[in-house]
C-alpha cells in the first residue's frame, strides 16, 4: 500500500500545499495530493481561489523528476483548461506515476484522448464510477461511510487491472479513521496496486508496516 500525503507533509506552521509541505512528503518518502489551478497563464497549486503566493507547478514536477520518479502526485483538477499544461510537464520531466482525478467530465474525455492519466471516482453519490473502462485507477471516497467499501468491491476493481485510492475518513473529520485503516489491512487483496490518501501520512504507514509484519 502506498501512502498518499494529503496537500504534503504539513504542520508546526507548514501550510498545506505549500512548496515546504510537499518537498517534505517527497524527502519523508511519500507521495501526495494537491490540487492545481491557473492563474495568470500559468499552473499553480492552490486548493482555493488562487493568488501570486501560490506555489508554481512545475516546480513540484521538476522535484519529482529529482526523486527518480519514486512517489506518486494525485494532481486534483480544480480547473479546466490545463490539459496542455500538464501534459508537456509529464513529458518534459518524464513523470509516470501521477493520476489525474475531480475533474468536469468533459475534461475527463480530452485527458484520455491525449493519453493521460486519470482516475474516475466512487462515492455514495457516484455508485457508477464514469469511464472507468479508459480510466487508470478509481478514486474511492465515503463521504458519510465506508461500510459499503468492502472487500468485493476492491477487488473487482483490482482485477480489472485498476489501481484503486481510497480517502481515508480522517480527510472527513472523522476522528475514528483507524477502525477503516484495521480493516482495510485484513482484506486478501493485492496492496500493491493500492493507494490511502490521509492528512496522517506518518502514522498510516506505521500502521501498515506493522500490519505487513
Amino acid at each position: 500500500m502506498q501512502i498518499l500525503a494529503h496537500r504534503g507533509c504539513w504542520g508546526n506552521r507548514v501550510p498545506r500545499n505549500s512548496e515546504k509541505a510537499l518537498r517534505q512528503a517527497l524527502e519523508s518518502g511519500f507521495g501526495f495530493e494537491s490540487d492545481v489551478r491557473d492563474y495568470q497563464g500559468r499552473m499553480v497549486i492552490s486548493h482555493n481561489i488562487a493568488d501570486e503566493t501560490s506555489p508554481k507547478a512545475e516546480q513540484i514536477f521538476s522535484w519529482l523528476h529529482d526523486f527518480g520518479d519514486r512517489y506518486t502526485f494525485a494532481v486534483n483538477i480544480k480547473a479546466d483548461g490545463l490539459k496542455e499544461i500538464l501534459r508537456d510537464y509529464v513529458q518534459k520531466y518524464e513523470i509516470a506515476r501521477y493520476f489525474l482525478f475531480d475533474m468536469s467530465v468533459p475534461q475527463m474525455v480530452e485527458f484520455a484522448d491525449m493519453g493521460l492519466r486519470f482516475f474516475t471516482r466512487r462515492s455514495e453519490v457516484e455508485p457508477t464510477p464514469v469511464m472507468l473502462d479508459k480510466a487508470a485507477g478509481v478514486w474511492i471516497d465515503g463521504f458519510w461511510s465506508t461500510e459499503w467499501i468492502t472487500e468485493a468491491v476492491l477487488a473487482g476493481y483490482l482485477d480489472d487491472g485498476k489501481e484503486v485510492c481510497l480517502v481515508s475518513p480522517d480527510l472527513h473529520g472523522k476522528t475514528d479513521y483507524s477502525i477503516f485503516w484495521d480493516r482495510l489491512r485484513g482484506m486478501d487483496l493485492d496492496m500493491s496496486h493500492m493507494l490511502l490518501c490521509t492528512d496522517h501520512p506518518l502514522e498510516a504507514r506505521k500502521f501498515f508496516e506493522e500490519g505487513s509484519n
